[in-house]
């Protein structure tokens, strides 16, 4: 028993960098009283805030924190399941975590006690990725037909996908930049379908989010990419690239911005021979040679402090916050997109308004 625990942490460690930490093991910060509560209390976690039963943890506890969006098994939450019917999602039950909001008090993740790691793997420590260990998932929203299309393979592997980090994850981090007074692009986060189109050795593909499709006449995808002549564009700069971004429109996410038809919006450049993102002003410059939408740029050599007057992670959160400059008048925005001038680094905000008007 305890070498089978001491393999399973082995391999987790060794798969741990290349996977998100939808669950991980984390100390808590803090503990704060909520008015006029006399159960609940609020755990602090990095830049998160959860509710949890008062006397339940104490600060400086390691515990099992579990992001919003994360997918939780019935066997280890059981009391997630109103009336303990839970949904099924992969053919597991368990529940969704959503953004919420408990006595006026936001609520965002989970908490476990970390015994329930310690009984699979043996040993834990601050940091530990255990969303593995745990069955734990990213919940993602069902396709829509129109955008599901025949698949051909899995995403390349050798094209990063884009997934940025959440700032509430990222405290030291931030504390570094603000040190260092980083300049920084900011971009609006849209509210579609991401959508990869890439160029290698001469070989054109179309990619959704997890999956690269097959040439088609009726996936959105190909029809967007084709008729955006994204293949010749990409020919005409002859390198390797692939180009990210967010698909947006009718049928996609409700169409928030009131799109007609559907539209690809780039938000990244990927150099594939040398494993790098173009810097945001080889960004530009190539969607201005090449006549290609960009998503709003909101700031552009922007340092926080300086320039935004942010200087917290709540500070970016409020920041985050907004309507959108797309589209429709009034429309929440999804969030903010922060990326370095020398791309060496990035994160995103999501706009807590946005998530407790249930967004994905």
């Amino acid at each position: 028993m305890i070498g089978t625990k001491q393999a399973a942490l082995a391999a987790l460690k060794k798969r741990e960098h290349n996977m998100r930490k939808l669950a991980t093991i984390r100390k808590i910060d803090a503990l704060r009283p909520i008015p006029d509560a006399d159960a609940i209390e609020c755990a602090v976690v990095g830049g998160w805030t959860c509710v949890v039963k008062k006397g339940e943890y104490a600060a400086g506890d390691l515990a099992v924190y579990c992001e919003i969006d994360s997918w939780i098994p019935h066997e280890i939450a059981p009391f997630l399941s109103r009336g303990n019917f839970p949904r099924v999602y992969n053919e597991v039950k368990g529940e969704r975590l959503r953004t919420m909001k408990l006595r006026g008090q936001l609520s965002q993740g989970l908490l476990l006690w970390r015994q329930i790691a310690l009984d699979k793997v043996g040993e834990i420590y601050e940091g530990m990725d255990v969303s593995e260990l745990l069955g734990i998932v990213k919940y993602e929203a069902p396709v829509p037909a129109q955008l599901a299309g025949e698949v051909k393979g899995m995403f390349p592997g050798w094209i990063q996908k884009t997934d940025q980090e959440r700032i509430q994850n990222l405290k030291e981090e931030l504390d570094y930049w603000l040190r260092e007074q980083h300049v920084w692009e900011v971009t609006e986060k849209l509210d579609g379908s991401s959508m990869t189109v890439y160029l290698r050795d001469g070989e054109f593909g179309v990619c959704s989010r997890n999956l690269e499709l097959k040439p088609s006449e009726t996936n959105s995808l190909w029809k967007v990419a084709v008729r955006n002549d994204l293949e010749l564009k990409l020919r005409r700069a002859n390198r390797n690239l692939a180009l990210q971004g967010e698909l947006i429109g009718e049928g996609i996410q409700g169409n928030p911005y009131k799109q007609k038809g559907q539209e690809f919006f780039l938000f990244d450049i990927y150099d594939i021979d040398t494993s790098k993102y173009l810097t945001p002003a080889e960004r530009k410059a190539f969607v201005e040679e090449h006549d290609i939408k960009h998503v709003p740029v909101l700031a552009f050599g922007a340092e926080l402090l300086d320039t935004l007057g942010i200087n917290s992670i709540d500070g970016i959160l409020r920041f985050a916050e907004g309507k959108s400059v797309m589209g429709m008048i009034g429309c929440e925005r999804e969030g903010v997109v922060f990326k370095s001038k020398a791309a060496q680094c990035s994160f995103k905000a999501i706009s807590n308004k946005f998530l407790l008007k249930g967004g994905d």
